[in-house]
Formats: structure tokens, sequence, C-alpha cells
């Protein structure tokens, strides 16, 4: 039974991530949006509020967003916030990311998807072993990561958080399974050196020729 401290006291919470500004759209300061929800209509209805993930640089540190439209474009989510209302000011916020509070206690509404609390502490298995466990989870804007440290070693694997490396979440057995490449988690042993080794040049005689100069591929 709940102590009377604890009774009324709020849910805690948590953060999820569900979009990215990725650039200025038009002259009226709407941006062109990339998408981490299942359900963008229902998560960018107007005055929806979201706060910033910026860099400390910013002048939108610790700010938040109020959506004031959302609309599709040729496909195309784009989304106007109340106090954007020129390119300027939009320019500002392009490549930021959108966070809205949830309840812990609350489920994600999109399939496949996990609170960070939820994930971290999780074991890490692959093919039935136990390799390590999830430390925390770093999001990006291409993608997130699972941050693991193997059994026994004080490293940080950095596991692309893609199904097909990491194909079953089973929060209530406590586990992730993940398919990893070969040498994600251990070293690949070094390579044979089949061609043999240069002759000395100066044992011929000969003067050596100057080396050419090497070309960087872009």
């Amino acid at each position: 039974m709940a102590s009377d401290e604890t009774a009324g006291a709020p849910p805690a919470k948590t953060q999820l991530r569900v979009g990215r500004l990725v650039k200025a759209h038009g002259l009226k300061g709407a941006f062109k949006l990339e998408l981490y929800t299942d359900d963008p209509d229902g998560r960018f209805v107007p005055g929806s509020t979201f706060t910033l993930q910026v860099p400390e640089s910013s002048p939108w540190r610790g700010r938040e967003l109020t959506v004031r439209e959302f609309r599709w474009m040729n496909s195309h989510p784009v989304i106007f916030f109340e106090g954007i209302d020129d390119r300027n000011a939009a320019e500002e916020l392009v490549k930021a990311i959108l966070w809205i509070d949830q309840d812990t206690e609350a489920a994600p509404a999109e399939d496949d998807a996990w609170y960070d609390h939820q994930l971290v502490g999780l074991d890490v298995v692959r093919d039935g072993v136990v390799i390590g466990r999830v430390a925390r989870v770093d999001h990006f804007p291409a993608q997130d990561l699972l941050i693991v440290t193997p059994r026994g070693d004080e490293r940080e694997v950095l596991v692309p958080f893609v199904s097909a490396i990491v194909p079953e979440v089973d929060i209530a057995g406590g586990r992730v399974v993940v398919t990893p490449p070969t040498g994600l988690f251990e070293e690949l042993p070094a390579e044979p050196d089949d061609e043999p080794a240069p002759a000395d040049a100066s044992a011929s005689g000969d003067d050596e020729a100057p080396a050419a100069p090497a070309d960087r591929e872009d």
C-alpha cells in the first residue's frame, strides 16, 4: 500500500523522442519534419508542447515549442510552432530534436518502441548466451544506439538499435537478442600478409626512385 507521502505524488516521467526539425520550409517559419513516431497526426496536434534537444550554445536551450499547425505537403510532414513566424527564426532551430514527456508506467503508443529506462539494465544475448548488459541508450538523428558493456570487460560497444542487429526486445524476460556483425563485440584476427617483403633496393646497387605522392579519394 502506498504511503501518505507517495499516494498523491505524480507519476514519474520519462521522455520520448518524436521528431527532428530537418530544415526550414517556406518564408513563414515552417519546418520539414523527420518523424520518430507512428502516430504523427496524434502527436503533433495544435497545442502540443515539446522540449528541445539543441546545442548548449543555442539560445533555444531549455525552452519549449508549442505546435501551431501540422499538415502534410506532397506526403511530407510540415509543422509550424507558436512564436516562429519567419524563415530566419526557423533557421535557428534546424536539426533540433523534439521530445515529449510520458508517464514511466505507460506503455509506448508505437509498436517496436521502448523508453530508455525499460532498456537500460537488460541482458544482451547472442546465440543463447548472455554477452553483456545495456548500459544506456544514445539518441542521434540518424539512429539510436544501445551502449552495451560486455561481460568481464570495461569497454563500451555501440550497437545500432535496428531490427537487423537487435531482432528481439523482451522486456518481461529482461533481455535483448542481438545478431551483431563479426567484429562488433570482439577484435577480428589479423589477416596474414601473403605478399612477399620488398627487396632491399640498396642491395641491387640501383638508386631508389622517389615515391609518388598519395592521392586521397573523396
